[in-house]
């Protein structure tokens, strides 16, 4: 009697591509937990492109391109420096800064922690008899992805390009509103 030959994937041998996932995964998991609890925001921002590009790199390693360039352009290219010339124009400050901490960390960690198990529950839920081929054809592709964003997910997608808007819109009106303030203070001090 011959042993029966698994055809599908083995758990205890992975490819190098899984080991590749994994060891990005938990470099973008490090940088994404530093962009978290610096208290230097600009180092935040910097940790950030971090993460957001270890998460493109994974899509690459799901053999989804259009994805992960879609990742880096808009993700690393365009929030992240919305949110530096954010911190710019609001003239955060540049080292450490105690108002980056309230005083919650335990609750914060809590809830962290929570959200996390709460989302891995669900995805692994999800795709647990999901295997992905990567040695057949491409999943990611343009049309496939394309179809599917403009189908179903137009009103999010159209919904953060607003978000996004209102937030440079909100960094430019705070930036004018100090600077006119400060210089009304100076032109009192000056008229006296």
């Amino acid at each position: 009697m011959a042993a029966a030959a698994t055809t599908g994937p083995g758990f205890l041998s992975p490819t190098g591509v899984e080991i590749a996932f994994v060891l990005v995964g938990l470099a973008t998991l490090g940088a994404a937990l530093v962009t978290v609890t610096t208290k230097q925001l600009v180092h935040a921002a910097l940790w950030l492109v971090v993460a957001l590009g270890g998460i493109a790199v994974e899509y690459l390693l799901l053999t989804a391109e259009f994805i992960a360039w879609v990742q880096v352009l808009i993700y690393l290219g365009s929030v992240v420096v919305l949110l530096l010339f954010g911190l710019m124009l609001t003239k955060a400050p540049i080292g450490r800064s105690p108002d980056a901490d309230s005083g919650n960390r335990w609750i914060a960690l809590g809830v962290a922690v929570v959200a996390a198990v709460s989302l891995v529950w669900v995805v692994v839920d999800a795709f647990r008899t999901t295997w992905i081929d990567l040695d057949g054809p491409v999943q990611g592709s343009t049309k496939v992805s394309g179809e599917i964003l403009f189908q179903h997910w137009v009103l999010p997608f159209e919904a953060l390009s607003v978000l996004l808007l209102a937030a440079l819109i909100g960094a430019i009106v705070l930036s004018r509103r100090t600077d006119s303030a400060e210089d009304a203070d100076a032109s009192d001090k000056g008229q006296r």
